[in-house]
């Protein structure tokens, strides 16, 4: 299982690729692919399908042996999307000696200084002219080499580096692409690569989605092989652990449902996001569909949960100061109830109650998660999710050290233990 998680990281640099991978893993698995801009059509016990958005997000539903009225929606969410950098369009600057740098903005928010001095590549989509002015394909990239880097400027011209620098999102964090050395890479060095990966016409580049993504593949490591190492654990961990329970759970009597967003790191509000009416609209078609009335859907969201899975901070043998005094957790001993007093989580005690519940039930250990008082923490999907739908529902997530580094370390065991409890969550 932890070969699939290194394979499924490898393969998903970015939120498009992700979200490919796992439309082709729920298809094998005999999902049918809806298209939202048509009927549902049947939602009968057992059926199984799922639909896509902006190619960056994906929802999976079975439908449950009772009828949703009675039973509800088993939902697990998490999102697909990491910090990163976005190229920029007009992206290339020539440099003295014909070096090519690219343009970039920064997405979400990445820890800088760790995507300096390593090989990365680029990852996304690129729009191409279609059969119309309103209908142009997509094709999706990712560059399966050491393409760019972001290199430091030496200590001896900056000799108080190892005291913190401050970093200029403009200036410093611009990856070199390549040194120019015939004229068609003078005219577009980056528009001949992407026309050479994807084997289109120049001119038929319109614009693209492209990112920024390490080149190395995902490990693991330690004496026994106990901890991960990649980019993008958050949250692409939570997201495999979610179709790997979806995948392997039993028939239920509630409907389940595996929904992955987009755009979680800019704050939830597209089409795409946790703030968009996009899954509320289709879970509601489907109780349309199954009962024929509206009145069936919100008595569903009446009885139904979410687990909104998002990882957490494990704690930092470091720097156990920036840490609550009495909740640590820990690597490798079990998922972690988030709670937050500001309602920055949607866990309250009796949803925490039920998730620790059914981790019991598997012999899985549970942890808690809740912020030094005087170190501002984040947020997640839960309560963006709850604002629209108003859900039971837990915030939770594996513990994991560096978040939002261009790597990130987490504990093989904890996938483990997350796949049983989702997968016993699943089977309800």
């Amino acid at each position: 299982m932890i070969q699939r998680l290194l394979n499924f990281l490898d393969v998903s640099p970015v939120n498009f690729l992700a979200v490919k991978n796992i439309a082709a893993e729920l298809a094998e698995a005999g999902y049918r692919r809806v298209d939202p801009r048509e009927p549902i059509g049947s939602a009968k016990a057992g059926e199984k399908f799922f639909v896509t958005k902006n190619d960056s997000s994906v929802y999976a539903f079975q439908i449950g042996r009772k009828p949703l009225s009675e039973a509800g929606f088993h939902l697990i969410c998490a999102h697909c999307d990491s910090p990163t950098f976005r190229i920029k369009p007009n992206a290339e600057m020539r440099c003295e000696g014909g070096i090519v740098k690219l343009n970039t903005e920064v997405y979400g928010g990445p820890i800088m200084s760790t995507w300096f001095d390593r090989p990365l590549t680029l990852a996304g989509r690129v729009v191409v002219r279609g059969s119309s002015v309103m209908s142009p394909e997509t094709l999706l990239l990712h560059v399966r080499r050491p393409l760019l880097q972001i290199s430091n400027l030496a200590i001896h011209f900056n000799r108080q580096v190892n005291d913190g620098v401050k970093l200029s999102k403009q200036k410093d964090m611009l990856p070199i692409l390549g040194i120019v050395n015939d004229e068609l890479e003078h005219d577009g060095m980056l528009l001949s690569l992407i026309s050479t990966e994807l084997n289109v016409a120049r001119e038929d580049i319109l614009d693209f989605d492209l990112y920024l993504a390490d080149a190395m593949p995902a490990c693991t490591f330690g004496v026994h092989d106990e901890f991960l190492s990649s980019g993008r654990l958050d949250d692409l961990s939570m997201c495999f652990a979610g179709l790997e329970a979806l995948l392997r759970s039993d028939e239920s009597d509630a409907t389940k449902v595996l929904a992955i967003f987009d755009n979680e790191e800019t704050g939830s509000q597209t089409k795409q996001g946790a703030g968009s009416p996009f899954l509320a609209s289709i879970l509601q078609r489907i109780a349309t569909v199954q009962d024929g009335n509206t009145e069936a859907f919100w008595q569903a969201v009446e009885r139904s949960f979410m687990i909104s899975a998002d990882n957490a901070h494990a704690w930092h043998p470091n720097y156990g100061e920036k840490y609550d005094p009495t909740n640590h957790p820990k690597l490798g001993k079990g998922p972690v109830i988030k709670f937050n007093a500001a309602q920055k989580y949607a866990s309250d005690a009796v949803s925490a109650a039920v998730f620790s519940e059914i981790c019991r039930s598997v012999d899985v250990p549970c942890q808690r998660f809740v912020n030094h008082s005087d170190v501002a923490g984040g947020s997640t999907l839960g309560n963006i999710l709850a604002s629209s739908l108003p859900l039971r529902g837990v915030d939770m997530g594996n513990a994991i050290l560096a978040m939002h580094s261009c790597r990130e370390t987490g504990s093989t065991l904890d996938h483990l233990y997350c796949v049983k409890a989702f997968t016993r969550f699943f089977s309800l």
